[in-house]
């Protein structure tokens, strides 16, 4: 390790810290309907998209109506994206003339892009045509980062309101948080990474000369577009199949380093939306606190990781001081490349600017057990707050029963329903991946996919099927993805790793909504100091401990302890 590596680390968490109150603070004025610096010119068209569409502004849903309309509207959109790929080969801006996808992995990449996982089983410069990337893929980076953002407010108001049946309207949320958020924000951004170099164009790939005189066709296309967007929305799926290690992707230092913080800038922002919607802003900066633990945690784990030899580059005789360069970039070197890496997966956002495969068992570890935490550190854009409020509840009720009150919560008493329903939505996740994995071991179908045997074989499964109920879509590497039986079986993961947390979350924020607000005493526990930042990062700790030991067991840490012993 080195002091310019732990130099980067130190800015990258000042820079979110300075983004976080400013952007919470505009998010909250957003989703509360307050006039913003930007309303003059997009409150017009914001009532024109109401009008059109029959949606009145001052018409609410309860929990049932909200997620009605959030899973018929995600439903429509991944059908919508499964015929744009599926016949991309009869729609235009297809330069290259691709075909259309194939019905396994058409349903796959739909299911993907619309839980925000981005999972992808093909390589996007060989596979997609650019109308696909943009009216498909693009668009749908915005809508289901949207989604999230709309369940997280959603839960939100759950705790503001009281006596209520009514958490908003899904439509007016989604509306908002696209228009006035993600779009102003990607516009700005890709304007940036086009005069960083990333190319922006409907035209061919280029073809360039070699300096040993081969001919190389240069992949390229509207590619600043998506990457703002898939980094701002926690999305990840790349344009190219390098993703963030791609020079046309990533050019240099500074757009790796402004990437890396706009994947954290809304995630983290939502702690102290939520603070003011509330009407306690320590609040939200408490379970920043809570996040921030464990991501300092990941890194520097990770770091520690990446600094070691592999027993491979010990066998060449590698300078042990220069530790594992492994798929890495040279331009990055092993800081960035292990930050990156801690931060997409604590974000839920999937690039990767480096090869997780090529990581050392224990550095490959971090990124793996950062998503089966379950998006809580900063998570996916909306994803990672709703998840976090869930462990708050849940480590409130623990709480509760140790010193034998009733748990509350900024003033909501914590029952038997919401308990059950928090377990459901924790748990859905874990379910499907453990599931999943273990018919994808047991299976010749299964075992077909990875690329090396033993341990890190079983851990590409793993990570795989994480990733995918974990909503992540970074792959471990080395995997065969782009087969029928991981086709199907990942968009079973994606699919409810996304949709029965959501539907569970807003029946809790209903639940909470109904309730009155019952003043704090000196009996409540305190919600908004160390104590419970530890006790909300220990639950986390040990529910996924409790869960995927087991199976990390058998995968990263019997590799690491093998590389250790022999």
């Amino acid at each position: 390790m080195t002091a310019s590596g732990w130099i980067l680390i130190a800015l990258f968490v000042a820079a979110v810290a300075a983004l976080t109150r400013p952007m919470g603070l505009y998010m909250a004025a957003v989703f509360e309907g307050r006039r913003t610096v930007l309303s003059p010119v997009l409150a017009p068209i914001e009532n024109g998209f109401y009008a059109l569409a029959g949606v009145k502004p001052n018409q609410e849903q309860n929990w049932k109506g909200y997620a009605a309309a959030l899973v018929m509207f995600n439903f429509l959109s991944a059908v919508s994206l499964y015929l744009i790929l599926r016949f991309q080969n009869l729609l235009p801006f297809n330069p290259q003339d691709f075909a259309g996808l194939p019905p396994e992995l058409a349903l796959n990449t739909a299911v993907s892009f619309v839980t925000n996982t981005n999972w992808q089983s093909y390589g996007g410069e060989t596979t997609m045509s650019y109308f696909s990337q943009m009216a498909g893929l693009t668009v749908h980076n915005f809508l289901s980062a949207a989604t999230g953002m709309a369940v997280a407010v959603a839960f939100t108001r759950g705790f503001a309101r009281k006596s209520t049946t009514s958490i908003g309207s899904f439509w007016i949320d989604i509306t908002r948080a696209t228009l006035y958020i993600l779009l102003p924000i990607a516009i700005v951004f890709a304007i940036y990474l086009i005069w960083s170099g990333i190319p922006q164009t409907l035209a061919g790939g280029a073809m360039a000369t070699t300096l040993e005189g081969v001919s190389q066709d240069l992949a390229m296309g509207p590619i600043a577009s998506q990457i703002a967007i898939k980094m701002l929305g926690t999305n990840g799926g790349g344009f190219l199949n390098a993703n963030a290690a791609h020079p046309f992707e990533n050019p240099d230092a500074l757009s790796n380093f402004l990437q890396m913080v706009s994947i954290f800038a809304i995630g983290a922002g939502l702690t102290i939306t939520f603070g003011k919607m509330v009407g306690n802003e320590r609040q939200g900066w408490a379970i920043l606190g809570a996040m921030a633990l464990l991501f300092v945690i990941g890194v520097g784990v990770c770091y520690w990781a990446e600094t070691q030899t592999t027993p491979a580059l010990a066998a060449a005789n590698v300078n042990p001081l220069s530790g594992n360069m492994e798929g890495k970039e040279v331009r990055f070197g092993i800081a960035a490349s292990a930050l990156f890496a801690v931060i997409t997966t604590a974000a839920s956002c999937g690039a990767v600017n480096a090869m997780h495969d090529s990581f050392t068992a224990l550095g490959g570890m971090v990124p793996l057990v950062n998503i089966q935490l379950g998006e809580v550190m900063v998570g996916g854009v909306g994803a990672g707050f709703y998840g976090i409020l869930l462990f708050v509840i849940l480590s409130i009720f623990i709480a509760g029963l140790m010193v034998g009150r009733t748990p509350s919560f900024l003033g909501k008493k914590i029952e038997a329903r919401e308990v059950k329903l928090v377990v459901l939505a924790i748990f859905s996740s874990p379910l499907i991946i453990m599931l999943l994995t273990a018919v994808a071991a047991g299976t010749e179908w299964g075992r077909a996919g990875p690329l090396n045997a033993g341990p890190h074989g079983f851990s590409e499964i793993l990570y795989a099927y994480s990733s995918g109920g974990g909503n992540n879509g970074s792959a471990f590497g080395g995997l065969t993805a782009n087969t029928p039986f991981y086709c199907y079986t990942l968009a079973i993961a994606m699919f409810v790793g996304r949709f029965v947390m959501i539907v569970a979350s807003l029946a809790v924020a209903g639940a909470l909504a109904a309730k009155p607000i019952t003043p704090e005493t000196s009996g409540t526990f305190p919600t908004r100091g160390p104590l419970f930042i530890m006790l909300v990062a220990s639950v986390v700790v040990v529910e996924a401990a409790l869960t995927f030991f087991p199976a990390l067991a058998l995968g990263p840490l019997a590799e690491a302890a093998a590389n250790t012993l022999f």
